[in-house]
């Protein structure tokens, strides 16, 4: 009775499996080993597993063997940098992983050096680390080739399922096992195959053979001509059946700059892949690889510059792609508008002046969701196509395209391309079973003949292994499966762009919101204040040092090296909050010295500016300065403790010295235990500690819709995965109000600023909140400090409005994104967290409310409730994220017309960068403004050295979507150039106005 298809596949799997067995024709183990200086044998434990250690050996090969078919074989117990070094002083160099255990040599003799850490390739500790192998092997090639083949063809009979091609696949493996002449001595069969999986299930294996013999000449004969018979068959059936798609395979290894191990353990990482690369590269003229992230160039070339100068040689060859054109792979949701440039400045600029040319395709595979600000961004920074896969990740919904031109906020347009492997996705295999669904789910074959695919082990880096570089050799014979080659990304997008020039393709207009690692948003809440901190100070620096420098002083200092920590700490595993606590101990106390080194240049900057003010008889001044676009009214907390209210505005961009003496407060300002007011607001505290009234005193409108500033506690914040990365969706249905504070007092009553603290606890923790009003305040300021010794708990605020609006707007990089209140969609329900920087506004004609925060970006705005999400308590990856205390502050708005009218923005940039201010003594009083900007309202973005000769860098952008007239006024001897890209070089824009909607609009200013 014949077997079925599916029969005679399991029969084949267990037939090829038995070939495996005979792969080797004998070993030889390697002796002598020492681990740290101190003898160590085969199968003994490690002495110990701390840090990195060394095993050391001397190493022969057996005489007799051909040096061609001698393999290393290694397992030492942990991932390791293996280096091979011949007495001919040739040397080696190989990652070592649960992935790459075996490595060609080059020589019979040589001496073997590690860096080995008791660890896995995602971090795990190998708690019980041993030397496991060590021994050479004599490669049976026709035995080892034969048995891949088979293997392959089972996989693609496998996948092709009932494709017509499938019972000739069968045929044609079976005919090559029947004609094979194979070994059956008892002693040495029961030996060769003792490890085989149904044999370690026997009650006791009897006596075994220590190194059972091989396969005979006669015998290795027979596997190969069953190896040539195997592969014209298969190239007969391809005349029949030939390939059905096309993919261009690039070598990747995914290598997270930090994740579930520290940056130190990324940096012996690197090294490890870079250099398995590279040996793959000595052996396969076909091979190709790619490898992102200019800082770990820069990286290698401080620890490794041999390596770089191997690596530069191989990117001459064509055969090593640098990708990305940024500092790192970094997150887009959370990073300012001007961090995200610095990513492509810096990125563009280190590859250009390392390897000689800039990048045109951004390639970040693994972020959580992708700004809509990019694709301008991108395309100033020389860029015109962009990769990732994460979209396909989202829970709900799907692009309905995989490759489409996405259009950005502005209408910048970068062509982009997804692939849908289901096999590891950017860490993808070359085998049949992954390249027939990648191209099955390829939904833009009707426009584009092929689509990429990334393969090499990754995340944890290892990258390509030798066998997948054979198995690509032998796949080019199979029928049916898609062709696959070697090539490069920029390869395959220069072929897109062709296509896309003459076929229409889809586009995807605004954001890609990925509907999945939504808690990325609040997740170690710590670095992402650190972070939005470092950003604003050192944008501050830069800019109280170049204004200084227009009225007089020197040029100021480059601040790249700083910003190129920002820039680390904003990789997409880091900012987002997804890894071990070891990575933010690390990446607080980096941020942390960049907010120092930011401070200390801003003090610099500012004595600079007030040496080069004019003198007067103000015996004692203050010099405040603004550093943004809005004109503030003066409030400060100055040096001392005081707390400055007044009346008197600074302008945007200028220098402002007051008489210390003569300054009073805005107005009057009143304070209760349970009420605040000022000229514009009045405030009442409920005895929940929540806002009960909030009166707009402009529009005599009610702010609020029955209390605002609840707080809510949500203790089934337990998602079925991704601890750390994920809100589930049904978080809320368990929730309990935090309404019954322990106190509730008036603590500060003066004429400039006056507050009312309300303290509450939730089981183990505290959440301090200071309602604080100025005098001259049009936001009531919510200081907040939560002591958090809680698991698995989310802590949101909840903002009831008396507004009724479909949109609310959610600040993003360089603009905006107005998102549904409502929930008619799947689309809309999916989006019940979303990233927002500085507010979040629900407006309607003539009135609005705005949410501000300096620290947070998970938002919501369902209905007339805007939700921010303050804290959360995941135990995994790192079981203490979050813990102990932190401090913020947010704010709500009420205002006059939409939130771009009601001066929201303004106020976000005040609450984020307050005014600097210094005292100084013999200057005359008045304002000093170098650089005016006029016409169509536009936000700043920066104002920096020029990256190359004298001048400063103006950055600025249209944060509303209108358009019109601008104009900049300069001090007298200054000029200011034609439109420049964010890489400071000229441009050609389009648009018939100077600005428009979202435009980002770069200039160089000179003295003439």
């Amino acid at each position: 009775m014949p077997l079925t298809i599916a029969q005679r596949l399991d029969r084949l799997k267990v037939r090829i499996a038995e070939l495996a067995h005979w792969r080797d024709r004998q070993s030889s183990p390697i002796d002598g080993w020492t681990f740290e200086g101190e003898p160590i044998s085969h199968q003994q434990d490690w002495p110990h597993r701390q840090g990195v250690v060394h095993f050391a050996a001397s190493a022969e090969a057996p005489a007799g063997w051909p040096l061609v078919d001698i393999r290393l074989q290694l397992d030492l117990g942990g991932e390791s940098l293996i280096t091979l070094s011949y007495p001919d002083g040739q040397s080696e160099t190989f990652g070592l992983d649960p992935y790459h255990q075996e490595f060609p040599v080059k020589g019979r003799r040589f001496s073997i050096a590690t860096e080995s850490v008791a660890r896995f390739p995602f971090g795990e500790p190998n708690r019980a680390p041993r030397l496991n192998k060590a021994r050479f092997i004599w490669l049976d090639g026709p035995a080892h080739r034969l048995h891949l083949l088979l293997k392959q063809v089972s996989e693609a009979i496998e996948v092709l399922g009932d494709h017509e091609v499938v019972p000739h696949l069968a045929d044609a493996a079976e005919h090559a096992l029947r004609s094979l002449d194979w070994p059956s001595d008892t002693a040495t069969y029961v030996s060769r195959t003792a490890d085989a999986v149904m044999q370690q299930k026997i009650w006791e294996l009897p006596e075994l053979e220590e190194n059972p013999t091989g396969l005979s000449h006669q015998q290795s004969a027979s596997a190969s001509s069953a190896f040539e018979v195997l592969t014209a068959r298969l190239k007969e059936l391809q005349k029949r059946f030939p390939p059905n798609g096309e993919l261009l395979l690039t070598g990747h290894a995914h290598i997270d700059l930090a994740w579930l191990w520290p940056y130190r353990e990324t940096q012996r990482k690197m090294r490890r892949t870079f250099n398995t690369a590279l040996s793959l590269m000595e052996r396969s003229d076909d091979f190709r690889f790619n490898q992102s992230t200019a800082h770990y160039y820069a990286q290698m070339e401080e620890e490794d510059p041999e390596l770089v100068e191997r690596i530069k040689a191989k990117v001459a060859d064509g055969k090593w792609e640098t990708v990305g054109g940024m500092w790192v792979e970094p997150d887009t949701n959370m990073p300012t508008g001007e961090s995200l440039v610095r990513q492509v400045l810096y990125g563009q600029r280190y590859f250009e002046k390392t390897f000689g040319f800039r990048h045109t395709v951004c390639w970040l595979p693994d972020c959580f969701g992708f700004s809509g600000a990019l694709p301008q961004i991108l395309r100033q920074g020389g860029m015109d196509s962009f990769f990732t896969i994460k979209v396909n990740w989202s829970e709900t919904n799907h692009i309905p395209s995989d490759l489409f031109w996405w259009k950005g906020l502005d209408g910048s347009q970068v062509l982009t391309h997804t692939f849908d492997n289901p096999m590891q996705g950017y860490n993808g295999f070359v085998q049949a079973d992954c390249y027939v669904p990648t191209w099955k789910n390829f939904r833009g074959k009707v426009q584009h003949h092929a689509s990429l695919l990334a393969v090499g082990y990754g995340d944890g880096g290892g990258g390509v292994t030798p066998e997948m570089v054979e198995r690509e050799v032998q796949l080019r014979d199979f029928p049916a499966i898609p062709q696959a080659r070697w090539g490069t990304v920029k390869g395959f997008y220069e072929e897109a762009h062709r296509t896309a020039s003459e076929k229409s393709l889809p586009v995807w207009d605004g954001e890609i919101y990925l509907e999945l690692h939504r808690a990325t948003l609040t997740t170690q809440s710590g670095v992402k204040r650190k972070h939005r901190q470092a950003e604003r100070a050192l944008i501050t620096a830069e800019t109280i040092a170049s204004l200084a420098h227009m009225l007089g002083a020197d040029k100021p200092r480059s601040l790249e090296a700083d910003w190129r920590v920002v820039l680390k700490n904003e990789f997409h595993d880091i900012l987002p909050g997804s890894s071990i606590r070891e990575v933010y101990q690390d990446a607080e106390q980096e941020l942390s010295g960049v907010i120092d080194n930011a401070g200390a240049e801003q003090a610099k900057a500012l004595q600079a500016l007030s040496a080069h003010l004019p003198k007067g008889g103000v015996g004692n001044a203050l010099v405040v300065v603004n550093p943004s676009l809005a004109p503030r009214p003066l409030s400060a907390k100055l040096a001392d403790g005081t707390v400055v209210s007044a009346a008197d505005i600074v302008a945007p961009l200028s220098v402002a010295v007051f008489d210390r003496q003569a300054l009073r407060s805005a107005g009057e300002l009143k304070a209760t235990s349970d009420r605040l007011e000022n000229d514009h607001l009045a405030v009442v505290i409920g005895r929940d500690g929540a806002v009960a009234s909030l009166v707009h005193k402009a529009s005599g409108r009610e702010a609020v819709d029955g209390s605002a500033n609840q707080l809510w506690v949500y203790p089934a914040d337990k998602p079925r995965n991704w601890d750390a990365w994920d809100i589930d969706a049904d978080y809320a249905e368990k929730a309990v109000r935090l309404e019954a504070p322990e106190s509730i007092s008036l603590v500060e009553s003066g004429p400039h600023r006056a507050a009312i603290r309300v303290v509450h606890r939730y089981r183990n923790s505290s959440v301090t909140q200071t309602y604080v009003l100025s005098a001259n305040a049009k936001r009531l300021d919510i200081e907040t400090t939560i002591d958090w010794h809680d698991r698995r708990t989310l802590l949101r605020t909840l903002n009831p409005v008396d507004v009724k609006a479909r949109k609310a707007a959610f600040e993003c990089a360089f603009g905006i994104v107005e998102r549904a209140t409502h929930t008619n969609t799947s689309w809309e329900q999916a989006m019940f967290e979303a990233v927002a920087h500085r507010f979040v506004d629900i407006s309607e004609p003539g009135f609005g409310v705005a949410l501000l925060n300096n620290a947070k970006y998970g938002h919501s705005a369902r209905g007339n409730v805007i939700g921010m999400s303050l804290v959360r308590g995941p135990v995994y990856p790192d079981p203490l994220a979050d813990e102990g205390e932190q401090s913020f502050t947010y704010a709500l708005m009420p205002h006059d017309g939409a939130w771009h009218e009601g001066g929201v923005l303004d106020e976000a940039i005040d609450l984020n960068q307050p005014l600097v201010a210094l005292g100084a003594q013999g200057l005359s009083a008045g304002t000093f403004t170098p650089l005016a900007i006029s016409g169509v309202p536009v936000a700043f973005s920066s104002l920096k050295p020029a990256e190359e000769g004298d001048g400063l860098i103006l950055r600025l952008y249209e944060p509303a979507g209108r358009r019109g007239r601008l104009s900049l006024a300069l001090p007298s001897g200054w000029s200011v150039s034609q439109p420049l890209n964010i890489l400071e070089e000229p441009m050609a824009r389009k648009g018939p106005a100077d600005i428009m909607p979202f435009e980002i609009r770069t200039w160089k200013l000179q003295r003439a």
